[in-house]
């Protein structure tokens, strides 16, 4: 069997800034809720999608914010993408998915660690965490636990990871730590770009073995002496980097296999939320009630 494993919030966005505008009978705007709803329904058209977990972050704030003042917080974000997601976690629950909602952690901390717990199990073939996110490069396990880019149709395998960044997943975070992610508000360290910092990693694995002295590099990388200088100067902060941009495998999710299984929607719910936005007709697309 595929357990597949869903970013609730990625999939907020995505429906907000792709799928039309459309508003509930008191006016609120719904149209990410709607369409995320019809995105569900798709996904159960395959036959493989059999058991469906689905993380959320229910504050966009976590524990990394008490570690490091610049990381990510929700200010910005517009309201009527925010105001959406209590009903797309009531949404995914409702379709009859096992629902995630991360407080101290994130979403991709749940995620990894449901990818961590289910690709343990034997009686699993493949973890598929429906997602693009670069964060998440680093849960991927040869073919066992992939990507899924939905939008682009394409999944990314250790050897696709590996392409698209440079360095193997495990590397990830230490590829964040030194580049930086601006969607994190990880400011990386300075001068270090993406093809410096894959060439080191490539060869040397983890920030942490990366001599201080670029004469003891045995690769060749351009402006190596300033690269060395500012890491050297600044280890302390790419170690908090890299604690930051690395996913913890040890978030509070309760489910085993077993529970993970659909078995399908909740009517009552279903029904409740669906009048409350406006979109009685989306209960005829769906196929299974439990």
């Amino acid at each position: 069997m595929k357990v597949h494993l869903l970013d609730g919030t990625y999939e907020l966005f995505r429906m907000f800034f792709g799928a039309p505008s459309a508003k509930a009978p008191d006016g609120r705007e719904v149209g990410a809720t709607r369409a995320l709803l019809r995105s569900f329904v798709f996904l159960l058209q395959d036959p493989e999608v059999t058991h469906v977990g689905v993380a959320f972050d229910h504050v966009i704030e976590s524990f990394r914010n008490a570690l490091f003042a610049g990381y990510k917080t929700g200010e910005g974000i517009d309201p009527d993408l925010w105001g959406q997601a209590p009903l797309v976690e009531r949404a995914a629950a409702a379709m009859g998915f096992v629902v995630w909602p991360m407080v101290d952690f994130e979403a991709d901390d749940g995620l990894a660690t449901a990818s961590a717990r289910f690709a343990d199990d034997a009686r699993v073939a493949q973890v598929v965490i429906g997602t693009p996110d670069k964060d998440l490069g680093q849960c991927v396990r040869g073919d066992r636990v992939v990507l899924w880019d939905r939008r682009r149709r394409a999944i990314l395998d250790e050897a696709a990871i590996r392409a698209k960044h440079g360095v193997a997943p495990a590397s990830i975070p230490d590829l964040l730590a030194l580049v930086g992610d601006s969607a994190d508000g990880i400011p990386g360290i300075p001068r270090w770009g993406a093809k410096s910092a894959a060439a080191v990693l490539e060869r040397y694995g983890r920030l942490e073995d990366i001599p201080d002295d670029p004469a003891a590099w045995d690769i060749k990388v351009r402006g190596a002496a300033s690269l060395a200088e500012n890491l050297a100067t600044r280890r302390a902060e790419a170690s908090l980097y890299k604690t930051l941009a690395t996913l913890r495998t040890d978030a509070p999710l309760d489910e085993d296999l077993d529970a993970m299984a659909y078995r399908g929607a909740d009517r009552a719910a279903l029904e409740t939320l669906c009048a409350e936005i406006g979109d009685e007709r989306f209960l005829e697309r769906v196929e299974r009630f439990a």
